[in-house]
């Protein structure tokens, strides 16, 4: 897409600080009609509303008059300046407006949250004996692909059951090519073992085809067909074979079981059903492919209380899309505003028809109200958490002598063995419980520390979180600053991290050390702040087991992150520091030779044989394990 930003002339600010209807009015002299896309700024500049425009001048002159919502008149009322970019078409407009909400978060745009990928199966066909695996992420490797799932979950159970019923492999090509036996999977009837000719390449690409015919719909068919088949090894008196066709037919009835929904007239469509409650939306999203539900995911975009079911629909819709590809179908539980509009821009975007469908009877009509339902009662449960966590917040700001119940609450904890692989985890709460896209992981970089100084590592976590904190919001306008902090430690911690946060100038964040208290014992725990005797909660006190739960979850995320940095370390080989080496060389080379001391050892023309090693690179590895590079 091609934007085109308007002359200066339209990007101006008004010289006298002023704000609301004058100001728009201004601005409507040097308007003209085209296309494109507008934002209303504050007096400090920070975006308050992104909209688009089929006409700008008419657009904004629907702003430079009163008779508006409360939100609308609130907007207006802080508006100091604006920004438009032209474009060539509407459509055009309607893309970069999305693309522009997600990118600046404005105050007054209903806004999706948590917009992340979904995964994918995979049959990859880069071998002659194709690999079935979860895939998330870019397309980029050659195969067929089927999704998207609602979660890596629903992908696992569907994988899990998929192996038992067509036998197809799961390893990687490295393990492959290395393998002399059958592996566990060949022994518990999970694959056929093609790695060991323990299958023709012919009988294995039958399984494939099945495969794929199951994921695109056709699993009827491969029932009947595999039905057929036992009856005829029973009759043969083949009851090996009879039992293991018959484990293959259940694993397939398993899949269609646990994925519930499987609409009959419906092939591919996402049905999204939207539910406004108390100010709070949910829109509930499932995933129909191959005539199969894939799963539902929920999604609790940030509005206001006066926005309409249609405008948080349009949002709610450009936005998910805006890094996914959409289905052939999308049915909507509420009309949206443009809808023409958005079916042209989506159509663009996946290079086929895609149509926009709020239905009224039949089949579709009860998926849509499935979805609403569970938006609903989605909406009701985060809602009625939501009330449990603002109590606990209350009852923490009591526990600790807090001004206020905390908003953002940080929890620190270091993970390492013996000082090796050292790594700090932080996590998050708020009202919303934790907020897990704000969890950070550090990898402890301190060459001068003593192996298993967890003083010298909590410091080294601090100041890069503090240091960077001081750099992007100084001004503390961002809610990226703890209103508390939770240090897993007693009187020692607490005074280092004072002594830590002092170095920054930042003396007003409210410090608890959490200690295990007497013999260790979980529910004994002694809190400690700063030049304060050290104090306990009742056993059965809400605030305690909170606490205890955030301990445990930030005691849980910076293990997990240091198993995985142990888990990197050491499937690390020396291949991983020849330059020219990346990982798709380096799979052929430990494919080609079985390991990396084999190819340390390995003369120069055995290098130039391995596929994808030039001879410049093979004379590059020659060289590097030879000491003549």
């Amino acid at each position: 897409m091609t934007d085109h930003k308007s002359d200066p002339s339209s990007e101006m600010t008004p010289a006298v600080s002023r704000t609301g209807y004058a100001v728009i009015q201004d601005y409507l002299k040097t308007l003209d009609s085209s296309p494109g896309v507008y934002r209303m700024l504050d007096s400090e500049s920070r975006v308050l509303y992104v909209g688009k425009a089929r006409n700008l001048r008419a657009r904004v002159s629907n702003y430079s008059r009163p008779g508006h919502t409360p939100r609308i008149e609130r907007m207006i009322a802080g508006t100091a300046s604006m920004m438009f970019l032209t474009t060539r078409t509407e459509t055009e407009a309607l893309l970069l407006e999305q693309n522009l909400i997600k990118q600046l978060k404005p105050k007054y745009n209903v806004l999706l949250r948590d917009d992340k990928s979904f995964p994918n199966i995979l049959v990859a066909k880069d071998h002659a004996f194709p690999q079935i695996k979860k895939h998330r992420g870019t397309r980029r490797e050659k195969g067929s692909y089927f999704g998207p799932f609602a979660s890596a979950g629903a992908v696992n159970r569907t994988l899990n059951q998929l192996q038992k019923a067509f036998l197809l492999r799961n390893c990687s090509n490295a393990m492959f090519e290395s393998r002399t036996r059958p592996c566990l999977q060949y022994q518990i009837k999970r694959c056929t073992a093609p790695c060991t000719g323990e299958i023709s390449a012919e009988d294995y690409a039958a399984s494939v085809r099945d495969a794929e015919r199951f994921l695109s719909g056709r699993s009827t068919k491969i029932q009947e067909e595999l039905a057929e088949q036992m009856s005829e090894a029973s009759k043969a008196m083949e009851f090996e074979r009879a039992a293991a066709l018959r484990d293959r037919i259940k694993a397939l009835t398993q899949v269609q079981t646990s994925q519930g929904i499987n609409p009959r007239g419906v092939a591919e469509a996402d049905v999204i059903g939207l539910h406004l409650d108390g100010g709070q939306a949910c829109v509930q999203v499932f995933f129909i492919r191959a005539n199969q539900n894939w799963g539902n995911q929920d999604f609790y975009p940030r509005v206001t209380g006066d926005v309409s079911p249609a405008e948080v629909m349009e949002a709610f819709i450009g936005q998910f899309y805006d890094n996914k590809e959409p289905p052939r179908q999308l049915l909507l539980s509420d009309e949206i505003e443009n809808c023409d509009l958005m079916i042209e821009a989506l159509s663009e975007k996946a290079g086929r028809r895609v149509e926009i469908l709020v239905p009224q009877r039949g089949e579709k009509t009860e998926l849509v109200a499935g979805a609403v339902r569970n938006a609903r009662e989605s909406l009701a449960r985060r809602m009625a958490e939501s009330a449990t966590q603002a109590k606990l917040l209350r009852g923490v700001a009591e526990a600790f002598g807090l001004d206020g119940p905390p908003q953002r609450i940080e929890v620190y904890d270091n993970s390492h063995i013996q000082g090796s692989h050292a790594v700090g985890g932080m996590i998050v709460a708020g009202p919303e419980g934790f907020m897990k896209n704000a969890y950070r992981k550090f990898n402890i970089k301190g060459d001068d520390l003593t192996p298993g100084d967890d003083f010298g590592m909590m410091k080294e976590v601090l100041n890069r979180r503090f240091s960077r904190l001081l750099k992007e919001d100084p001004d503390r306008e961002k809610g990226l600053w703890p209103d508390l902090l939770l240090i897993d430690g007693g009187a020692g911690q607490v005074s280092a991290v004072a002594e830590i946060m002092a170095e920054h100038g930042v003396q007003d964040i409210p410090m608890i050390g959490v200690a295990k208290g007497v013999d260790r014992d979980h529910g004994k725990e002694e809190f400690h702040r700063l030049g304060e005797a050290a104090f306990a909660l009742q056993r059965n006190d809400p605030v305690l087991y909170f606490v205890q739960r955030m301990r445990d979850e930030a005691h849980r995320f910076a293990i997990g992150t240091h198993r995985a940095k142990r888990a990197k370390a050491m499937g690390a080989t020396p291949l991983d520091e020849v330059p020219g080496v990346g990982a798709s060389r380096k799979r052929a080379l430990l494919a080609h030779f079985g390991s990396a001391k084999a190819v340390s050892r390995a003369n120069l023309s055995d290098l130039k044989a391995v596929d994808g090693v030039s001879a410049a690179l093979a004379q590059r590895i020659y060289d590097f394990f030879h000491g003549q590079g």
